[in-house]
């Protein structure tokens, strides 16, 4: 039990930014919370938070551990809620908003499966490219694909989201094939327009020392990865576009190289419409999450949605497009 109240306490405080905001949401003494940090860090022997006089910032253990912390924290409140709801029945209103590319291929098609479990429980779908504001828009859950920034949400990672670059089997044919990230420097690349997402460019994982002095006017940064760096190119070319489908259909009828999700690309791959390149130079993967406000006690149809969405994301089949057993 001390272990965790120690893990609630430690999540509390790095959501909320602040010891006297986390200890007056549970109704303690500020000393007492900054106790249960103490016992928590020597217990594990690392620093997880730098506190100051002004402010409280994670550590770069502490932000990997909240990840785990908070996803450990849901399960443990699925588990209770398990055996604890006994015969009571989810019912009530969701509502749920995801980006429009991913939500209508992955989100949307399970909502009437859910519904087919939990008859009680009405749903409202949002779909949106912006970053909508859960709390302050009445929302109950928002899936989310991407770098999850420092926030007072609970993030539940799902699943891991590739990127890879393609082309049309005609554009390379035309051109010709990168073999370095830095070569698409020389090729017509369909990006992003600037007030859409990508800010940081196109990711990929290069060698130390060796990502190529060629053509780095578009390398914007590069962070160490062991052996590796991690680097972000920004390239350009004569189209651009602030919806990822016409990037997409773009890149089908030859027009250039797209950097793209894996579950966007994976069915005109398969079927030759599509070729992946550099692929020996694939960044790490970021995460596909279900975010919600941070709550003491979640409602049960929510408890029900997040599993539902942990039991199909996990199937390899659901991202091939093969229905997956209802549950």
């Amino acid at each position: 039990m001390d272990k965790l109240k120690q893990l609630e306490s430690f999540v509390s405080v790095a959501t909320r930014g602040s010891l006297t905001a986390a200890a007056r949401a549970e109704g303690v003494a500020p000393a007492i919370m900054g106790r249960r940090l103490d016992a928590l860090e020597g217990r594990l022997g690392v620093k997880l938070l730098v506190r100051t006089t002004r402010r409280i910032s994670l550590t770069h253990e502490g932000s990997a551990f909240l990840e785990d912390c908070q996803r450990l924290l849901v399960d443990v409140a699925n588990a209770e809620a398990s055996v604890s709801a006994g015969g009571v029945k989810a019912s009530g209103h969701l509502r749920i908003t995801a980006p429009a590319g991913f939500g209508r291929r992955h989100v949307a098609p399970l909502i009437p499966r859910f519904r087919e479990a939990h008859a009680d429980v009405t749903i409202s779908l949002n779909l949106s490219d912006r970053v909508v504001d859960l709390a302050g828009e009445g929302f109950d859950c928002a899936v989310r694909v991407g770098d999850m920034p420092d926030s007072s949400l609970v993030s539940v990672r799902m699943a891991d989201n590739r990127r890879m670059c393609v082309a049309a089997p005609d554009y390379l044919k035309r051109h010709g094939t990168p073999q370095h990230p830095t070569e698409l420097a020389r090729f017509d690349c369909l990006t992003l327009s600037s007030d859409a997402s990508q800010t940081r460019g196109w990711a990929f994982r290069v060698p130390r020392n060796a990502r190529g002095r060629q053509h780095e006017s578009v390398l914007t940064d590069a962070q160490v990865d062991g052996d590796y760096e991690v680097i972000h190119l920004k390239p350009g070319g004569p189209l651009d576009c602030s919806d990822g489908q016409v990037l997409h259909d773009w890149c089908i009828k030859g027009y250039g190289i797209a950097w793209r999700s894996i579950w966007e690309v994976e069915a005109e791959i398969a079927a030759g419409q599509l070729v992946p390149l550099l692929q020996d130079f694939d960044a790490p993967p970021n995460g596909i999450y279900a975010v919600f406000p941070q709550r003491k006690h979640l409602p049960l149809r929510m408890r029900l949605w997040i599993d539902f969405l942990k039991h199909n994301y996990a199937q390899p089949e659901f991202w091939a497009g093969v229905p997956t057993e209802r549950r």
